[in-house]
């Protein structure tokens, strides 16, 4: 694959996670989501067509199984069977949230990181980009008013980690993909439970609405 390709599919990735901070609608979260998980199922599928590993084949098809069909498609029914629509929302609003996203990101590529950046000196520009979006990930986590966009934003920042790993040429470690799906699978599981025992008690997912646990 073309590296200035694979530039154009990790800027699209990153603006899916810049998409997450700034929607108002599950339903986008989601798909935002998938489209980000189809991204990391092209560039694995790349990894293939280079090094004929049978191992990558084999990862590929389980991600776009696990991440690009199972995932989104359980999120979805979830929105749909608590009517979840316009709940996503983040404690700050859009403007310093640009703010602090394009901080996060001058500071993924400064010279601060550079021993992470330049573990090979030809992907720098999508090393830097890819740490950029485990950053921003780790943001929406904290930022994110939302149960449902807390969680997915825990599965961009395993998308996030794949995408370095394939830049910095460690996609071929079978283990730690399959390290990888292990925890998406676990992360699916607990969500169902977590979403559903959260809305069943407060009526929302709004981790504001959960104060009273305080008491």
């Amino acid at each position: 694959m073309n590296i200035l390709f694979s530039q154009f599919l990790l800027q699209i990735f990153f603006l899916t996670i810049v998409f997450l901070h700034i929607s108002k609608k599950n339903f986008d979260v989601v798909w935002a989501y998938g489209i980000q998980s189809f991204i990391i199922v092209l560039l694995l599928f790349n990894s293939f067509l280079e090094t004929q590993r049978t191992s990558l084949l084999l990862i590929t098809l389980l991600v776009l199984i696990i991440k690009v069909i199972l995932a989104p498609g359980f999120f979805t029914r979830l929105v749909k069977k608590n009517k979840l629509i316009f709940s996503a929302s983040t404690y700050l609003n859009i403007p310093v949230t640009l703010i602090i996203l394009a901080l996060l990101t001058a500071i993924a590529h400064s010279n601060t990181f550079a021993p992470l950046t330049t573990i090979i000196p030809a992907n720098k520009i999508l090393l830097s980009l890819a740490l950029s979006s485990m950053f921003l990930s780790l943001f929406l986590t904290i930022n994110s008013k939302s149960a449902l966009s807390q969680i997915i934003s825990i599965l961009s920042l395993e998308n996030s980690i794949v995408a370095f790993a394939i830049f910095a040429g460690l996609e071929q470690s079978f283990s730690l993909q399959i390290g990888i799906l292990f925890d998406i699978s676990v992360w699916l599981f607990i969500s169902t439970v977590f979403v559903s025992m959260i809305y069943k008690h407060f009526g929302s997912l709004d981790v504001i609405s959960m104060k009273k646990l305080i008491d």
